[in-house]
């Protein structure tokens, strides 16, 4: 019987979902109402930030003058629209680890640096449910600090030492691994290396359920973080 104790911890972006191409669209329509051009350089430079962020960068970036929280709706409103309009493509495996997860009884949240009018969209056009959510209206301090973590792991009734989070990108990663969580990376637009306390897999199509949470299939389970499981603020 599985461990009630062992939660698993979703990321959204890039993990769960395939976004990354329509951020690029919405980045490259907001850039130019801005005077400037942006790349997939720029984008990558962004991957596990959270809005504020994004549109900082932007800021450096821009030769027409907008307030900061204009320029943060713009974006939200366009990426909002593409997801509602034409949906979102669900990463391989996504639906089948998260069906399984749930059939297991273990408890599981998301765990997203995205602003709560995104996740909701996106929870409503590929109908995947989690009763816990954690998003950037949630925290006071985005991926990379590890608030989000620790705040998921709570409302979960479980110690971060006996989460498993799932991310694609450093900055989430970062986070996982500052709250004490034992991460399983599974990279999109940047490279991860393995690490103590950190599983690198290809797919979630490589990941299971198991007596003991998460391990990875024809492997073993993922190592416990050695790291400090207090928040870094």
């Amino acid at each position: 019987m599985t461990d009630a104790t062992t939660a698993v911890l979703f990321d959204m972006d890039g993990l769960l979902i395939d976004s990354e191409p329509l951020w690029l669209q919405s980045e490259t329509a907001v850039m130019a109402r801005l005077g400037a051009n942006w790349t997939e350089e720029d984008q990558v430079q962004l991957l596990g930030g959270s809005l504020a962020r994004t549109v900082r960068y932007f800021q450096t970036k821009a030769t027409r003058p907008v307030p900061p929280e204009v320029v943060g709706e713009w974006l939200m409103s366009d990426i909002y629209e593409r997801v509602r309009r034409g949906g979102v493509p669900v990463r391989p495996g996504a639906r089948e680890l998260l069906a399984a997860v749930a059939a297991a009884g273990l408890p599981h949240a998301l765990v997203t640096s995205s602003e709560r009018r995104f996740m909701d969209a996106v929870l409503a056009v590929t109908g995947m449910r989690f009763d816990v959510r954690v998003c950037a209206e949630d925290v006071s301090a985005t991926k990379p600090d590890p608030e989000p973590y620790l705040l998921a792991a709570k409302l979960v009734g479980t110690d971060p030492g006996r989460c498993f989070a799932l991310e694609d990108s450093p900055n989430g990663v970062a986070s996982a691994q500052a709250a004490g969580c034992r991460v399983i990376a599974v990279p999109s637009l940047l490279p991860i290396d393995p690490a103590p306390g950190r599983t690198v897999v290809s797919s979630l199509l490589d990941l299971a359920v198991g007596p003991d949470g998460l391990y990875v299939r024809g492997g073993v389970n993922p190592p416990a973080n050695t790291g400090d499981s207090t928040s870094a603020r």
